[in-house]
């Protein structure tokens, strides 16, 4: 599967985010940034951050905070890697064939 863009809400604003996947995990990008990555926990039940030192390195820089930028900073915490787990699994349901 190639990549595919979900978007996710904080309030009022609405974050778009790039999926990579890869046969392991979920590379999340931010403006053409790795935010990090994420996956479903040897149970199925839960989503779960891949430490940044497991994701395979790549050309793709990381994501860096910038408060002074006009976009909407966010981190990987564990309500936006469930809430980003969510639309990938909709996303994926949604393109099952």
């Amino acid at each position: 599967m190639g990549p595919f863009n979900i978007k996710i809400g904080f309030g009022k604003n609405e974050v778009a985010l790039k999926i990579l996947p890869t046969t392991e995990y979920y590379i999340v990008l931010y403006y053409d940034c790795i935010v990090g990555a994420i996956k479903l926990d040897e149970d199925g039940d839960s989503w779960e951050q891949v430490p940044d030192d497991n994701i395979a390195k790549s050309h793709i820089p990381l994501y860096e905070p910038d408060l002074n930028a006009d976009r909407l900073d966010f981190v990987l915490c564990e309500h936006t890697i469930n809430y980003i787990g969510e639309e990938i699994a909709a996303f994926l349901k949604e393109n099952s064939h």
